[in-house]
């Protein structure tokens, strides 16, 4: 059983109220939930942390060096400009996988570009909840081929 470090960035504990025609009607407490049992059926376990500050995330993906096997992580609006997340993530030996609930690449123009994009292994946009889902598959896949 390997572990798997789900990060939430800002605002996501507002979903299911926020903007539901981007974001769908899942709650976080959902999202997390699907992760857990995909997770369970693979035979790994999540561990999630949620922060609106920068510096929380940041340490959780320190925290998680040595001990998670993977980091699958929405970072919101961070995705956009945190270079401190990408340099974080770049030393993570494991699996990262990038999530969005909805297409960035679709939306505003300032959302278009991902500065953790280079440093994880494959990103999954656009799909809401079923993007976590297949987050926690496309990693435990990775995992698979890594040992």
């Amino acid at each position: 059983m390997a572990t798997i470090l789900l990060l939430s960035g800002p605002n996501l504990n507002l979903l299911g109220e926020r903007e539901p025609e981007h974001y769908g009607t899942a709650t976080l407490d959902d999202l997390v939930g699907i992760a857990r049992e995909t997770a369970a059926k693979l035979g790994h376990d999540v561990e999630h942390v949620q922060s609106n500050h920068e510096g929380v995330l940041v340490d959780a993906i320190h925290g998680a060096r040595n001990r998670c096997a993977a980091i699958i992580f929405n970072a919101g609006a961070f995705t956009h400009y945190a270079y401190s997340l990408a340099d974080a993530l770049a030393t993570f030996d494991g699996v990262k996988i990038e999530v969005h609930l909805s297409n960035p690449g679709a939306r505003e123009e300032w959302r278009h570009t991902s500065v953790i994009a280079p440093v994880v292994d494959g990103s999954i946009t656009g799909l809401r909840a079923d993007g976590y889902r297949l987050a926690v598959e496309a990693a435990a896949s990775l995992m698979e081929e890594q040992s």
